[in-house]
């Protein structure tokens, strides 16, 4: 299948509106990179706290937000998780793992103040906190079997509130059915339930953080230079400092897109961006391997023009991979879910960037080093010339130039 039959776009002539395009966005990049949003590592590369809260009806963040503050609670962020009521915050900076319960325990007293009530919340309770406290008021007075029975009770309701009803339940009376009525009579005299639950919380320490981001830069690193290293044995040189450069462009553009829109860097955002070196790579090496090709038949033809016409002859070979992969991504991107959301973020920018550089980065680089040596070599061949020319030659000849 092809999109086009015997295309002639002069891509190079056009390389300077590419060189600009690229400029702009990277330029851009680099600047929020510097002066405004920095680079945002997640969780996962500065440490600290996440704590996932489903509320019963859609999230109001200015609310939150205010509720956080009056608690002192500070330098955190809110996230909404996109098609849910779920909201992420993220705490700043854990030290250990006694952070997990307590930045838990911070988010709820903050998101609790504003109910004035003596009462403990059931969606926010644990099982062996409902256990603890049948245990104490005895509704059931029962003997021996106490323990067993109450802490049976306690896990059907924890059941019923975070599988059936998401983590949040809206009223006592949704537990009618879940055990004794005696028992749900004495939960009501001294529980309440709010309109939130938490219901996962996330802890990476700064050492943590500080190896993972070790790890991601070598994993980078040596994958760059693995490509250096096998274009340069498979073409020549000059094709895996193009590759090399090519690549770092669209790395530098997606993560200069992530700073842009202040979206978090996580390991499976790494682990896209090193899927995009892949894909890059393997786009560019079908363009250089055409030109490689078309060198042996086209002895003649100037460089620009062969690179040209390989371009042209691979269009519809591009098109039709980038174009279904951006697809798939893009779904992905769509209806993946917030777990998701960067990983294909990154997939997106990429492939897009990825296709574009392997014809409008990759291939100008190689007709401009040619270029270069071509002046170098030329002129290389000028200047003996006329250094010999003035040194050596009989002196009549001498005389001759003189005259």
């Amino acid at each position: 299948m092809e999109f086009f039959r015997n295309p002639n776009i002069d891509f190079l002539g056009k390389k300077w509106y590419f060189l600009a395009f690229s400029l702009v966005f990277s330029v851009a990049g680099i600047l929020s990179m510097l002066f405004w949003h920095g680079i945002p590592l997640g969780i996962d590369f500065r440490g600290g706290t996440l704590v996932y809260v489903k509320y019963s009806h859609q999230p109001n963040d200015d609310a939150i937000r205010a509720q956080l503050d009056r608690a002192g609670v500070r330098n955190f962020k809110i996230q909404d998780l996109i098609g849910t009521n779920d909201v992420l915050i993220d705490l700043p900076q854990a030290a250990n793992e006694q952070s997990l319960d307590q930045g838990r325990n911070q988010v709820v007293n903050a998101l609790q103040a504003s109910v004035p009530s003596d009462k403990k919340d059931l969606n926010n309770a644990s099982s062996f906190a409902i256990t603890s406290y049948l245990l104490q008021k005895d509704p059931l007075h029962l003997g021996t079997d106490a323990q067993q029975r109450y802490s049976a009770i306690a896990q059907a309701i924890v059941n019923y509130r975070d599988k059936t009803k998401g983590g949040v339940l809206a009223s006592m009376d949704e537990l009618n059915g879940i055990g004794n009525p005696t028992v749900l009579a004495s939960l009501k005299d001294d529980f309440f339930i709010s309109d939130f639950g938490v219901y996962q919380v996330e802890i990476v320490g700064p050492q943590v953080g500080a190896q993972l981001r070790k790890q991601a830069m070598l994993a980078t690193v040596y994958s760059l230079a693995g490509m250096l290293v096998y274009l340069a044995f498979r073409f020549e040189w000059i094709y895996g400092v193009a590759a090399v450069i090519t690549v770092f462009h669209d790395t530098l553009i997606t993560v200069g897109a992530f700073s842009l829109t202040n979206k978090p860097i996580s390991l499976t955002v790494i682990a896209a961006i090193l899927t995009l070196i892949g894909y890059s790579n393997n786009d560019t090496i079908v363009v250089f391997d055409r030109i490689r090709e078309n060198l042996k038949l086209m002895r003649r033809e100037k460089l620009a023009d062969v690179v040209n016409r390989s371009i042209n002859q691979t269009l519809s070979r591009t098109i039709l991979t980038a174009g279904l992969t951006f697809l798939t991504v893009l779904a992905l991107y769509l209806f993946g879910g917030e777990v998701l959301h960067g990983f294909s973020f990154a997939l997106v920018i990429g492939i897009l960037i990825g296709t574009y550089s392997s014809i409008a980065i990759a291939a100008p680089i190689l007709v401009a080093y040619q270029d270069w040596k071509s002046g170098r070599n030329q002129m290389g061949r000028n200047v003996p010339v006329s250094v010999a020319g003035r040194g050596s030659g009989t002196g009549k000849e001498k005389a001759k130039a003189k005259a």
